[in-house]
């Protein structure tokens, strides 16, 4: 288990770098995409402050300094948790994009993902990486209980899913991307997604064939940065691979609507294995047009909430009182 925070960080740091959304109501999910996204419904949500950036490198050393936390990823796991687990797994590592050499299926993403030994925070690629040169990159390889203990730190929460999009939407409410209905208007890439074939093509320019730095693309309507691409975010609220129903009537938007129980987050594929998903949000830099689309507001993704990767990280929120 995650140490847990020994002292928050003063009151009067929280709402430093945060940018305050007023509530209100707003066309949630998506219904041109993908069947988890469905159906269009209202909801309302209450107003609430919101980080202008992921939590970046620079913001969890911080915390890391201050509290001593330790992070999922730096914890061998224990086998009984994990039955047919190979024994030589049994140690600190978290899951790195490992991109192959030629064009495979993407139907198996085992092709491109692989658990490496000492991959964590600190070491985003193995334990031979580091993070200097990316103190303002976001934090990546946090599962969500490292995501949540920061949150505690500095005051604040993880957002729920329904706050997380109205934000990310920036006040353009209807549309497939944060900025409009084109992905890359007149060309211009405006969120930090897969430039090239996935897996095996990266056009990025070398120092950012993974993350980029925060604020590297422009802001959207309520001036926040990287709420489309770059890293998916954990929100507070389990997923459920159905969303909720549409409203019986447009005037009826439920207020500040919530996941369902953990128990129905529970991956129906492996039944053996009980572990509670959370919703991402967001996309990465690893969403290309050829696969995982998900470079937008509506779009969502369960993740166990035992796992951390090289691409997601996470933002917070303080309501309103």
């Amino acid at each position: 288990m995650a140490s847990r925070p020994k002292h928050k960080r003063p009151t009067a740091d929280r709402f430093a770098g945060m940018h305050k959304i007023e509530g209100g109501r707003f066309l949630m999910g998506c219904d041109t995409f993908y069947a988890d996204e469905t159906p269009v419904r209202p909801v309302k949500v209450d107003g609430f402050w919101i980080d202008e950036t992921p939590v970046s490198n620079r913001d969890f050393a911080a915390f890391v300094a201050a509290t001593g936390h330790v992070t999922l990823a730096e914890i061998a796991p224990d086998p009984a948790d994990y039955p047919g687990m190979d024994p030589a797994l049994a140690q600190p590592g978290s899951l790195v994009f490992s991109p192959p050499a030629v064009a495979v299926s993407l139907n198996d993403p085992l092709q491109w993902w692989a658990f490496r030994l000492g991959a964590d925070w600190r070491h985003p690629e193995g334990a031979s990486s580091s993070i200097d040169g990316r103190e303002d990159h976001p934090v990546v390889h946090v599962a969500f209980a490292d995501a949540k203990a920061y949150a505690v730190w500095a005051g604040k929460s993880l957002p729920t899913e329904a706050e997380w999009e109205y934000a990310a939407r920036g006040g353009l409410d209807g549309a497939d991307y944060a900025w409009g209905d084109e992905l890359a208007p007149g060309g211009v890439r405006l969120a930090k997604y897969w430039d090239g074939a996935f897996p095996h093509d990266n056009r990025a320019p070398e120092g950012l064939k993974t993350t980029a730095p925060v604020r590297s693309y422009p802001a959207n309507g309520y001036g926040l940065f990287d709420m489309i691409g770059n890293v998916w975010e954990w929100t507070a609220d389990w997923y459920a691979a159905t969303a909720a129903p549409a409203a019986k009537s447009p005037c009826c938007a439920p207020l500040n609507p919530r996941g369902p129980r953990q128990d129905a987050s529970y991956d129906p594929a492996a039944p053996g294995h009980r572990i509670g998903r959370r919703v991402l949000k967001g996309g990465s830099h690893l969403c290309a047009d050829s696969y995982c689309r998900r470079y937008r507001p509506g779009a969502r993704h369960p993740q166990p909430i035992d796992s951390a990767t090289t691409h997601i990280g996470f933002r917070c929120v303080i309501r309103a009182a």
